[in-house]
């Protein structure tokens, strides 16, 4: 299967647009060796033709100009072929789901979220609602532990990510709020994890991920990371998001576990990993993690 990043930061993107920590004055002045990102987006296809995208971001729009295998072209009746066929969500938070608002233009859009997640967006935000106002929406249901053919033997297995960050709008459901992606291409067996939210890398969440490659939650490099810039009251587990420092963080765990590729995405504009220069940033390549930037492509 290949695999495009489309966007790697976190809400907000980087540099956030209110925001002067030293990680987003230097990527704007020049100072030091940093990449601006786009928020966070996969796209995925087992023939590069049929595209999926995992989570739909504000910057859809720019992140498909940005990569010509999404673009539309025309069929032989002059009708509009477009790549892209549907949209799995791992959650209902704003920085994964107001680019489908984006995809409204479309003659229908194919969505693939669970029960917990499509009643957040319907009764919650109203986002289905409004955009079900411009287009035709076909609501799969994710339903974690099942597996689901996509195409050309690409498949999925949704997996129950715990948290307990408090839900900002209604949910039916406690489990189902976060998931990660299991993809599988079934003529080689390999297989990609997307865990862009994680707060406890739990037993069963470790289960799913031998022998993958891996695109996991880099936002925070420690857990008081906003509370030390004063940029928030809570640190980043209460946050919903296991921080990749200290005892018991993403890079002490996911170091020993037997994973093909292991590489952060959704990156905090705070988070000192996207400082190229920065002791944090080889600390992750010294154990052998590896740090998104936006159009990384991936043949998995």
């Amino acid at each position: 299967m290949w695999v495009r990043v489309l966007g790697s930061a976190a809400g907000g993107g980087y540099p956030q647009w209110n925001c002067a920590c030293p990680p987003c004055r230097a990527v704007r002045d020049g100072s030091r060796p940093a990449r601006p990102r786009t928020q966070s987006s996969i796209a995925v296809s087992a023939d590069r033709r049929r595209w999926f995208l995992l989570n739909a971001s504000p910057d859809i729009r720019a992140q498909i100009e940005s990569f010509p295998a999404l673009h539309p072209a025309s069929g032989p009746d002059g009708a509009r072929v477009v790549p892209l066929q549907a949209v799995l969500l791992t959650d209902a938070e704003l920085d994964h789901t107001l680019g489908l608002l984006l995809l409204r233009e479309g003659g229908g859009l194919v969505l693939h979220a669970t029960e917990a997640t499509h009643d957040t967006l319907r009764q919650g935000t109203s986002l289905l609602r409004t955009l079900e106002a411009y287009c035709p929406v076909e609501w799969r249901p994710v339903v974690p532990g099942v597996d689901v053919p996509l195409a050309d033997g690409l498949s999925y297995r949704a997996f129950d990510v715990p948290t307990t960050k408090r839900a900002r709008f209604r949910s039916g459901s406690r489990e189902g709020r976060v998931v990660g992606y299991r993809l599988t291409d079934e003529r080689s067996g390999r297989a990609l994890v997307h865990l862009p939210v994680l707060q406890e890398l739990t037993p069963e969440v470790r289960n799913e991920l031998d022998g993958c490659c891996l695109l996991v939650d880099g936002t925070c490099w420690s857990d008081d990371e906003l509370i030390r810039l004063g940029l928030a009251g809570r640190t980043a587990r209460e946050m919903g998001h296991l921080p990749i420092s200290g005892p018991g963080g993403s890079l002490e765990q996911l170091a020993r576990l037997p994973v093909e590729r292991r590489i952060y995405v959704h990156v905090n504009n705070t988070n000192p990993i996207l400082l190229e220069d920065a002791p944090e940033r080889r600390t992750v390549e010294e154990h052998g993690m590896e740090v998104a930037v936006d159009g990384l492509e991936l043949e998995v």
